[in-house]
């Protein structure tokens, strides 16, 4: 995972391990940490045949090699897992795929060990190692010392293998999906190209980019094209007409709460994109790298105490009990914030139901047995019943998720202009966004929703890029939901009827007045604009 979706709170917990068995940064790093061949069993000293389809190998059995002391306080995680033998095919590139495959550019960022290898029809998938190397992650001061050892055993809160298990419970949820599988890297492997060192000897996942119309899956049958979340935003910010399909994506959020996927960041997504007859553009969403599913971190007492809110909430450990909702949807809070602003209450509900009807007892137990037979026979009774117990309370997982969004929402316009139209009442705010600056009749309406004040502490308006205009309306209230408008670039207006209290507003061209209404100021230093394309 590259650096800049690594949050502070992260670093800090890394660092905060380390010191908390109170070791000294001059201890060393231990040397030759990763398991230098996969392969386990009889003939794994020997080298491989050509011939060979398949190894017995182990994904990390070095996270496995501790005592119980070290367990009390790092967690059992899941080493007993990373240590089991598995049979693992063999990746050939001439078979792999359709007309073989041959290396691609070297990917992986910070983290991950990845690359792209491409196939015919300008088809590209995605290699990636299911070890961790995340050395780059720390200051290049702390890589030699003792800190790196603990940040690359935090590697074993994940379940190496539950990517296999997503694809039957995404296409029972109707979430469209990517096909990982799994392969064994050959230890003289040659044909990855200048990546092939890295690769060496590693079991790994193989799995299809959504990148070429070759790629296209029965879900996505009529997509015109595929793009990244940056190359979609793009779109969205430039032109009302483009806009992302957000009960599909709704769909696919409560799948990963489920699931217990904590890292779904922008980054984690590609968008299959359908042009419609009346000229707007609908973008779906489809998830991938599914490395952080059932996760498993606070089974010890330093990952316990980084997994407190004020640490690092985001490290949710998968059980049968939902734990904090705000902290496991945390790292897709930017895209959450694009994708799901038009979903109300009722929406939540009612996809959660739905995906209790589509997710039966026989669907999970079908994804289960996808898992090794050995890890199977680990974590699949006990994975079994977390699924079954938090498909029962979605519902209420869905209402908290909910919450967390109302709280304090962001709305975003265009680079076109367009109009806002918002009624404050003593309970509640509406919203109506219209593309263009003239009356109804002369523009559409694109976006409107109810905003209430049990849920809704603070309400911010981004007309972004055009000539915008605010239409504001207080109604019967002396104390109205706080709003926030920005006026973005271009000359915009504001239209002020009633009360202007609890209103503030940020304009860069200081034009954004009316007869009642606070001066602007510019927008503050801490304000980072909606039209960004990441959360960096």
């Amino acid at each position: 995972m590259p650096l800049f979706y690594l949050s502070k709170a992260r670093y800090r917990w890394r660092l905060f391990a380390a010191l908390g068995l109170s070791l000294a940064t001059s201890s060393c790093a231990r040397p030759h940490y990763f398991q230098p061949d996969a392969r386990v069993g009889v003939g794994s000293a020997q080298p491989l045949p050509a011939t060979a389809d398949s190894v017995l190998a182990t994904a990390g059995r070095q996270y496995n090699r501790h005592s119980g002391l070290y367990y009390l306080f790092f967690g059992r995680h899941y080493r007993s897992v990373w240590a089991a033998p598995v049979a693992v095919p063999v990746l050939r590139m001439a078979t792999a795929a359709p007309g073989g495959l041959r290396p691609g550019k070297a990917g992986g960022g910070y983290q991950s060990i990845s690359m792209t290898l491409e196939g015919s029809q300008k088809r590209a998938f995605a290699l990636r190692a299911l070890d961790k190397e995340p050395s780059k992650t720390l200051p290049e001061m702390l890589r030699p010392t003792f800190v790196l050892n603990v940040v690359r055993d935090a590697t074993s809160a994940a379940m190496p293998y539950g990517a296999l298990t997503v694809p039957p419970l995404a296409q029972a949820a109707g979430v469209p999906h990517t096909r990982p599988r799994m392969v064994y890297v050959r230890a003289d492997e040659t044909g990855l190209g200048a990546s092939s060192e890295r690769f060496r000897g590693k079991v790994a996942l193989l799995e299809e980019k959504f990148d070429a119309l070759a790629s296209r899956t029965p879900a996505v049958a009529d997509a015109a094209g595929f793009e990244g979340s940056e190359a979609m935003l793009k779109q969205v910010y430039r032109h009302p007409a483009h806009y992302i399909d957000q009960p599909a994506f709704l769909r696919a959020r409560l799948l990963d709460v489920w699931l217990g996927d904590w890292d779904r960041h922008e980054g984690q997504w590609s968008w299959a994109e359908f042009r419609e007859p009346n000229g707007r553009v609908r973008y779906l969403s489809i998830p991938k790298d599914r490395d952080q599913v059932y996760f498993r971190f606070d089974d010890g007492l330093i990952p316990w105490l980084a997994a407190r809110p004020f640490i690092a909430p985001q490290f949710q450990t998968f059980r049968n009990e939902y734990n904090n909702i705000d902290g496991l949807v945390y790292q897709a809070r930017f895209i959450d914030q694009r994708g799901l602003s038009g979903m109300t209450r009722a929406d939540f509900h009612r996809t959660a139901l739905d995906l209790q009807r589509r997710l039966p007892d026989s669907v999970i137990e079908r994804a289960l047995h996808r898992l090794p037979p050995a890890v199977y026979a680990l974590e699949g009774q006990r994975l079994g019943n977390a699924l079954r117990a938090r498909r029962e309370t979605l519902p209420q997982a869905a209402e908290a998720y909910y919450l967390t969004l109302a709280r304090t929402p962001t709305l975003g316009g265009t680079a076109r202009a367009e109009r806002f139209v918002v009624h404050r009442y003593a309970d509640s705010t509406t919203v109506q966004i219209y593309s263009g600056t003239q009356s109804p009749a002369g523009d559409s309406l694109h976006f409107q929703r109810t905003y209430f004040r049990q849920e809704t502490t603070c309400l911010s308006l981004d007309g972004l890029g055009g000539d915008d205009v605010f239409e504001l309306t207080t109604i019967n209230t002396a104390h109205p939901m706080r709003l926030q408008l920005y006026g973005g670039e271009g000359h915009d207006q504001l239209r002020l009827q009633g009360s202007s209290s609890r209103l503030t507003l940020y304009d860069e061209a200081s034009d954004l007045t009316a007869a009642g209404a606070p001066r602007a100021s510019l927008p503050p230093k801490k304000h980072r604009a909606y039209d960004r394309l990441n959360d960096d």
